[in-house]
């Protein structure tokens, strides 16, 4: 048995550097020479290096998390809604930021390659018959050209002609110095914009590891980037808000020159949410932190910018929840705008409570009265939802409230509205066959990526799959950056060959999502760590069955409609589907 044992050394953070990933053409192995080139540009050179520590020193951050790009003019180097890993520093050249959306046709977005129709009928007799079957000694040799990382960073598409087809698009310039990528690759949402290459450009891409490390240890860089942070973000959210969607760009300026950034509860809330979850629905909720409080005065509106909020009334004791609010929602519209329309003075109806972490745009109701409310349109207003004359309280029309009550305080106490692909299952139609379990064993190697188990309300199951989430934590202490957004549809997805299997992501994962589990070669047997003679794990979890023709496999193989994959954003499609039931 002993000579079966498969020992390798266990792979690390910085054992497959930045430059080596993805296809590695047009990004060249960062040498010591780079690095000091590197850091006389200003950006850098301010940074104080005694500030790192040895072992993650900015040197080694530079030559292990950073990489260097070269772009011809007409290149794109970011697309408009991808997700983003990585932010970028201009070397030389110049680059054109898009703020107006481009046809997908010209930035050359493409569909992930699935698999075909043959290829999915030899999964049937060619899974292998043991668990977790990996080729460890080819994945782990470095340049074998049998591991690929795509990135947003790797488009590399020609647009030819750029100046023709963004002469009519609003554009900004970017020049040597400046960065920009970096609100998406630190705060784990869509790229906002397309930038293009005006010209033969050198860029500097930093992984978002590198990017968090000199972001915790260079006060100056933490500075510049929230002031970035302010400055690029702002007018966009306000933008994509109805009620300031036909403001014309100077009065929008002077909205957004009021315009406060707010921050309530912590961004790494799923540290203590273990032991919250666990505490009484009473203490659950006064843990959280007041944003705006029922019966205060409606001094503004709020627009969700990330996080979630739970909206909430007094009820007997205590509070019931009404609804919960997510990117892009606001609060406070519908008081702010009766208030100015028959001058009364009605307060805030409902309270709005942080769920682990909230960031807020904040409009003083001056502000809006001087510039919003005059010049809303008549589509643009909100529908009334109370009597004005008497104040009497009615009932806020909310897409929530056709979940039951009981539903909406389980899904929201436990968070289960972070997730885009929910697993609910009816237990009353579920016959326990494992059809499901089946199904998705089969196209992943015979390995499940899920547990059909989980916590249940009114009949409702909420399974212990990857739910993909709007806000995926598990991605914030990987130190590899093995657990990713695929940079299409956003799907939380994991490097295999880069995976180190130190679990950061399966313990920090609030659902209890992610598997470790031993990795093992195509005749069963472990591998082992050269180091400590230990077994090698690797993390697993569902990746919504991304190359298969028809999509998550669990759901298509239950025969009894018992289960749906559900996109907590679309409460009227999981309002109907609870219905039904």
């Amino acid at each position: 048995m002993a000579d079966d044992l498969k020992s390798i050394k266990r792979p690390e953070r910085w054992d497959v550097p930045y430059c080596q990933e993805g296809s590695g053409k047009d990004s060249p192995e960062m040498t010591d020479a780079d690095v000091d080139r590197l850091m006389q540009t200003p950006l850098l050179r301010q940074m104080d290096q005694s500030r790192f520590p040895e072992s993650t020193s900015l040197r080694d951050i530079l030559l292990n998390d950073s990489r260097l790009r070269q772009f011809k003019k007409g290149n794109i180097v970011v697309r408009q809604g991808d997700y983003g890993s990585s932010a970028f520093i201009i070397l030389t050249g110049t680059l054109r930021v898009v703020l107006d959306t481009l046809d997908a046709s010209v930035t050359g977005r493409q569909e992930p390659q699935q698999k075909s129709f043959l290829s999915v009928l030899a999964q049937l007799w060619k899974n292998p018959s043991e668990p977790e079957v990996r080729n460890l000694e080819r994945k782990l040799s470095l340049g074998s050209g049998d591991t690929t990382v795509v990135t947003a960073g790797d488009t590399a598409v020609f647009v030819q002609d750029v100046s023709a087809i963004i002469k009519d698009k609003r554009t900004a310039e970017l020049r040597a110095g400046e960065i920009f990528g970096e609100i998406a690759a630190l705060s784990r949402t869509p790229r906002t914009t397309t930038v293009v290459a005006d010209s033969d450009t050198e860029l500097l891409e930093i992984r978002w590891q590198g990017l968090r490390e000199i972001r915790l240890r260079s006060p100056e860089f933490r500075d510049y980037v929230d002031k970035l942070y302010r400055e690029r973000s702002l007018k966009t959210h306000l933008r994509e808000t109805a009620m300031f969607k036909h403001l014309d760009d100077a009065t929008l300026n002077k909205v957004a020159d009021v315009t406060e950034f707010l921050t309530f509860g912590n961004f790494d809330w799923y540290g203590t949410y273990s032991t919250l979850r666990e505490a009484s629905a009473a203490e659950r909720i006064q843990k959280e932190p007041v944003v705006a409080h029922e019966g205060h005065y409606a001094n503004g509106v709020y627009l969700i910018r990330s996080g979630f909020a739970r909206l909430s009334e007094a009820y007997n004791h205590g509070e019931r929840i009404v609804s919960y609010l997510g990117r892009g929602q606001t609060f406070g519209v519908e008081e702010v705008e009766a208030n100015w329309r028959d001058g009364t003075q009605i307060p805030f109806r409902r309270s709005l409570r942080a769920l682990g972490y909230v960031d807020v745009l904040f409009v003083p109701t001056q502000v809006l009265e001087q510039y919003v409310l005059p010049t809303l349109p008549k589509s643009k207003k909100p529908q009334d939802s109370f009597d004005t004359t008497t104040l009497r309280r009615q009932p806020v029309r909310s897409k929530s409230s056709k979940v039951s009550p009981e539903m909406l305080e389980f899904l929201v106490d436990r968070r289960f509205i972070n997730g885009t692909a929910t697993m609910i299952i009816d237990m009353d139609r579920c016959t326990r066959c494992d059809d499901c379990v089946r199904a998705c064993a089969s196209t992943h190697n015979n390995n499940p990526r899920f547990l059909r188990h989980g916590p249940i309300s009114n009949g409702f199951m909420i399974a212990n799959s990857c739910m993909h989430c709007q806000d995926p934590v598990c991605m914030i202490g990987c130190p590899t950056g093995a657990i990713h957004r695929d940079s299409a549809h956003g799907r939380v997805v994991i490097n295999d060959s880069t995976c180190i299997g130190c679990a950061t992501c399966a313990n920090s994962c609030p659902y209890d999502n992610i598997q470790m589990v031993f990795a093992r070669d195509a005749k069963g047997g472990l591998y082992y760590d050269q180091a400590t003679n230990q077994p090698i794990q690797k993390a697993a979890k569902c990746d919504l069955c991304a190359a298969q023709l028809t999509g998550p496999a669990c759901a298509n193989a239950c025969p009894h409609d018992a289960m749906i994959r559900a996109d907590m954003r679309d409460v009227e499609r999981l309002a109907e589907w609870l219905g039904k039931q």
